[in-house]
């Protein structure tokens, strides 16, 4: 059986304040491309199908339309609730939707029953587990030992009953002990939030959701298959696409990806403003996808946002990467300040801040103002 692996489509998500939503509706054309040319037999969506527990109505209205065109083409779709998404919200008509091949997970009540498929080998079982903690396991099994999130997941895989000697999937989103992370992602301090891979060896394949950077654990019957586009800077690097898993009969399995493209991409650009202005550099990139600029010039650029912005309309981010910024000098709060001038203290702040001194054009610019300001004070 062939199958689409997806998650942390994070629909309704604004980076850096911008909302995403058009550049989603753009790649999830791109995966029912993909789809269409796959065709495959289900397609799994990991949890985090919003980026909020209460999403917009336009990022409803986007999800609702890419379900329906999924539904229309007789494909079965298993969805789970990530921890981004509310449970109540994601399971919502659920017992309806199934009718046409749309099974979502319901609110985790220490029951997860399997969804059944069957190919030419026979069955295979599906677990849609969603996002859970040890306090949303505990509450249903007070007399097990659940204190971490291994515990938790241990607890609702050994409750499943799996049968062994059948294929068997399960969709979950947790953090796996070992997979690599990057800064758009919700991970607890010290690493609590960790689940130990040992707890799946009874599944033919774990579609994992939570991380954002496409990645196997331990072999690839354990896999993450990314974000479909890029949610901050630190993902500059990643490549994103979709991954196509074939489970063959037991024990066997193959998987590979499909890139995806986005119409946008996320980009980080250095360099002085005289250099990043110039058509010489410019004329080499696509100057329409979002960036991160840091500007390396010693002096800020006066209107640097808005005049960048006529090449590079899609600016994320500004920064500088100077002598100023890579110091951070501290003020000497025991010094006497009371016999200094104005003049002199402003200098000091200056070149604290800036890890220099103030021009002479400078020096008399606020000399000048701190007079005038003076003079209309008395």
């Amino acid at each position: 059986m062939k199958f689409i692996h997806l998650s942390d489509l994070h629909i309704g998500k604004r980076v850096n304040d911008i909302s995403m939503l058009e550049d989603q509706e753009y790649i999830l054309s791109e995966i029912i491309r993909i789809i269409d040319c796959e065709k495959p037999s289900a397609v799994l969506i990991c949890g985090d199908v919003y980026d909020k527990s209460m999403p917009s109505g336009e990022a409803v209205a986007l999800f609702d339309e890419f379900i329906c065109k999924l539904a229309k083409r007789n494909i079965e779709v298993l969805i789970i609730s990530g921890n981004h998404d509310s449970p109540e919200r994601i399971a919502f008509g659920g017992r309806i939707m199934e009718k046409s091949g749309i099974h979502l997970s319901p609110v985790y009540n220490g029951t997860v029953f399997p969804i059944t498929l069957s190919d030419e080998h026979g069955k295979i079982n599906f677990y849609l587990l969603p996002f859970i903690k040890p306090a949303h396991v505990r509450r249903f099994f007070p007399e097990e030992n659940i204190e971490s999130y291994t515990d938790a997941c241990r607890v609702a895989v050994e409750k499943m009953e799996v049968n062994k000697n059948e294929r068997n999937v399960i969709l979950t989103h947790q953090f796996v002990t070992g997979a690599a992370t990057c800064e758009s992602e919700e991970l607890s301090v010290g690493g609590t939030d960790n689940v130990d891979s040992s707890i799946f060896e009874d599944f033919d394949y774990v579609a994992l959701g939570h991380l954002h950077g496409p990645q196997n654990i331990g072999s690839n019957r354990i896999r993450y298959c990314g974000t479909p586009l890029k949610y901050s800077f630190s993902e500059e690097k990643h490549f994103k696409s979709v991954t196509v898993a074939e489970l063959g009969k037991k024990g066997s399995l193959e998987i590979r990806t499909v890139p995806l493209v986005p119409k946008r991409d996320l980009k980080k650009i250095n360099g002085s403003f005289e250099e990043i202005t110039n058509k010489d550099f410019y004329s080499r990139i696509e100057t329409n996808d979002y960036f991160q600029i840091t500007l390396t010039d010693e002096e800020d650029i006066p209107e640097a946002i808005g005049r960048l912005r006529v090449i590079y309309p899609n600016i994320m981010k500004l920064g500088y990467d100077n002598t100023r910024t890579r110091k951070n000098q501290i003020v000497d709060k025991a010094e006497n300040i009371k016999r200094k001038s104005p003049i002199e203290l402003f200098e000091e702040l200056y070149e604290k801040q800036n890890n220099q001194s103030m021009s002479d054009e400078q020096r008399a610019f606020s000399l000048q103002l701190i007079e005038s300001i003076w003079e209309d004070n008395l």
